[in-house]
């Protein structure tokens, strides 16, 4: 009995973790459009977001079992690989929350489940039934209800843009999975922020623009709200499985609806209200039949 509460226990604070974790990266979201608002341009972001979130990665890391120990990695190559990877995503999920007002960014992010879907079938073999295929699609139906192709409501180098985000973020979700089984969360975590300044620190000095004290605060505050957000999404993950703790990241509509008002005097088209429940529905039916397809397999292993 206490052992059942204490996992339950366990899955409510991983729970919390997730949403502390969307609150935070959706606040990310939202300083990126103001910084820009006050003059910084994307590789300026960039560097601040990486650069300023080091030292909040290197304390939490002071803090767990092994303390700065856990820089180490044994998985070096593939840390490298998901650094480059990573930071030309975040150049396209950046530069959607750029070109898009933050509720249509963050939807078209909801998209990622499909995508990680697709490329799991495609680069893994993974064995992919009609009824994810069929979320799939649905997926995509959702998609072209918030874009509305050709009516010219929506920009569509956004959605382009937000969509190829979307895809880079699938690419490093599989490429978790392998580092994930060789180096600690936090060492990824650290060794992305580290790495990906080496092209960001020598681009840097090219787009660098003088700015008050007020935006230099702001890009500073990325550093320290995305680092925080890794963080709280690391610790979710420790806690709760995946299946429990994934459709918490669709509750970033609600955040991203809340500062495109507050901040920009922006709301979401009627077309997004629409569309946007398409496109959760058809993640979580996707991690649902994922979640149970590993039940599926647990209990033919064990009979085996």
């Amino acid at each position: 009995m206490g052992e059942t509460a204490d996992t339950g226990d366990r899955i409510m604070f991983g729970i919390a973790m997730r949403l502390l974790a969307v609150l935070l990266l959706a606040t990310l979201s939202a300083l990126i459009k103001l910084a820009e608002a006050r003059g910084a341009g994307l590789v300026e972001i960039m560097f601040w977001r990486q650069g300023a979130a080091i030292p909040v990665v290197l304390g939490y890391m002071a803090l767990t079992d092994r303390g700065l120990g856990a820089i180490r990695s044994n998985a070096f190559r593939g840390q490298v690989i998901r650094a480059a990877i990573g930071v030309t995503g975040m150049a396209f999920n950046f530069g959607a929350v750029l070109l898009l007002p933050l509720a249509e960014a963050t939807t078209l992010a909801f998209t990622v489940p499909i995508f990680a879907t697709i490329l799991g079938a495609l680069v893994l073999k993974e064995p992919t039934g009609w009824h994810r295929w069929g979320a799939v699609v649905a997926g995509f139906v959702g998609v072209l209800i918030v874009t509305q192709p050709g009516s010219g409501h929506f920009p569509l180098a956004g959605a382009a843009v937000g969509l190829t985000s979307s895809v880079f973020v699938a690419i490093v979700a599989i490429q978790l999975r392998q580092i994930g089984k060789i180096d600690r969360p936090v060492t990824t975590v650290f060794w992305f922020s580290t790495l990906s300044m080496v092209p960001l620190g020598l681009l840097y000095p090219f787009f660098a623009h003088g700015h008050d004290v007020r935006t230099f605060a702001i890009l500073a505050l990325m550093g320290l709200f995305g680092g925080l957000g890794q963080i709280a999404f690391t610790a979710a993950l420790r806690y709760a499985p995946v299946s429990a703790v994934m459709p918490m990241d669709y509750s970033s509509l609600i955040w991203a609806t809340l500062y495109g008002w507050l901040l920009f005097d922006m709301l979401p088209t009627p077309w997004t209200w629409v569309g946007a429940p398409v496109i959760i529905a058809s993640g979580l039916y996707i991690v649902w039949r994922e979640h149970v397809r590993r039940q599926q397999e647990a209990v033919q292993a064990i009979s085996a």
